[in-house]
């Protein structure tokens, strides 16, 4: 019996009994098509964004003609090849079923989030991704015909492995993409390992095929002389960020009742007119926010500045989502998160902006997603940053304070009849 028994059994299969040898094979499968995925989309945005992005007009009446252009594809892209649905739809699959989106669905999700990212919208491309590394993990699944539960860890796998080629934060990317399944942390704790596994390969096929090294995403300065009072700020942070997740959440809501109004097919053009219109008043309406990060950490920038960059990337982003434009609203929400902090830094100059961005991007995000240890980490990974004291605090405290808010309408506890598995 023990001549029998492989090194796998031993190392994984008697301590982890739900992953079974050919479950691990899927999961580094699932893990290696996250990362091939993620740098092609990476490598189409970019070709992309050589023709259509803001910096390559130079009126603001042209790009107001090429963002109405985009969203009339984006709408002909939806009628004519189906709605791709959106990560609430892959949240409630993986609790239903535990598998993702349909793979047809990626027919349009793909072109339509391509062309609108790449054309300035203010929405990301992880919720593209992680639609699509997630769906491709419930496949492999499906393929295999494996129970709900073994499905349910393959698409989290995926979803894991997107958000580490994105936010190049294995940890913080497998914690996150657990805890963004449910309002009130992590409940699907079998799949942790399988998740940070997948997570760790779909990074290292990442960076191994567009050679981006391990260094920080965003260039925030050192913080300096950080002590126990940044404690207090990031309770300070908790409120301000639940505040601005309350507004977005309630923004988008209300967007959303009045988008009914316009036909399905213009939506996303009439997105497009309201999306330039706002450029005209802030350019930090344009993009879905991770390099203007950079640019608010490294300079100086007047209260009015900055507050007009804030309200315009909440507006621009609740349109872009009530209107169909494909992306999603992680890293437009750490920007305001950010754009936050230096307010607060202009109001109390004795605080250090760095200590209070982070604290206010953590806070913002986890006000609408719920993944405070998620969030703390992948922001410490993306800005190189040594805060986690502070930042958890600002992440909890949000989580506490905006409890009653959901804009993840599925998200919710495990069924009873898994807990007990």
């Amino acid at each position: 019996m023990i001549a029998n028994t492989s090194l796998y059994d031993v190392l994984v299969h008697e301590n982890f009994p739900h992953i079974d040898r050919h479950l691990g094979a899927l999961i580094a499968l699932v893990g290696v098509a996250g990362g091939l995925v993620g740098a092609a989309y990476i490598s189409a945005l970019h070709a992309l964004e050589s023709f259509l992005a803001p910096e390559q007009f130079g009126s603001w009446h042209t790009q107001l003609l090429v963002l109405v252009a985009v969203g009339g594809v984006i709408g002909l892209l939806i009628k004519a090849l189906g709605d791709p649905g959106d990560v609430e739809l892959l949240v409630d699959n993986i609790h239903v079923s535990g598998s993702g989106n349909d793979v047809r669905s990626l027919r349009s999700l793909l072109p339509a989030s391509l062309l609108g990212i790449a054309a300035g919208s203010a929405l990301g491309p992880e919720a593209p991704l992680v639609q699509t590394a997630g769906t491709i993990g419930a496949l492999a699944g499906r393929s295999r015909a494996l129970t709900t539960e073994q499905m349910r860890v393959l698409a989290i796998c995926g979803m894991a492995s997107a958000f580490a080629v994105l936010f190049g934060a294995p940890l913080g990317s497998a914690v996150f993409a657990l805890e963004i399944l449910h309002r009130r942390g992590l409940e699907y704790y079998e799949a942790l390992l399988p998740a940070l596994g997948g997570a760790l390969i779909g990074f290292a096929v990442f960076i191994g095929l567009e050679g981006v090294g391990y260094g920080p995403l965003i260039d925030l300065p050192a913080a300096v002389d950080v002590s126990t009072s940044d404690l207090l700020w990031g309770g300070v942070a908790a409120v301000v960020g639940s505040a601005l997740a309350t507004v977005f959440t309630l923004l988008v809501g209300a967007l959303r009742r009045l988008a009914v109004l316009v036909p399905g097919l213009l939506r996303p053009a009439a997105g497009g007119v309201v999306l330039g219109l706002l450029t005209i008043w802030s350019s930090a309406a344009l993009t879905f926010g991770e390099a203007q990060i950079s640019v608010l950490g490294m300079g100086t920038w007047p209260a009015s500045t900055l507050a007009a960059a804030l309200v315009a990337k909440l507006l621009a982003s609740a349109v872009c989502l009530a209107t169909g434009w494909r992306g999603g609203f992680i890293i437009p929400l750490f920007f305001v998160g950010a754009t936050a902090g230096q307010l607060i830094h202009i109001a109390v100059p004795s605080v250090d902006a760095t200590v209070l961005m982070a604290a206010c991007m953590v806070a913002t995000n986890v006000g609408v997603t719920k993944t405070p240890v998620g969030s703390t980490l992948v922001i410490a990974k993306m800005a190189g940053l040594q805060l986690l004291p502070s930042t958890t605090l600002a992440a909890v405290g949000a989580m506490i304070l905006t409890n009653q808010v959901n804009l993840i309408a599925s998200q919710r506890q495990r069924a009873p009849s898994t807990a007990a598995a």
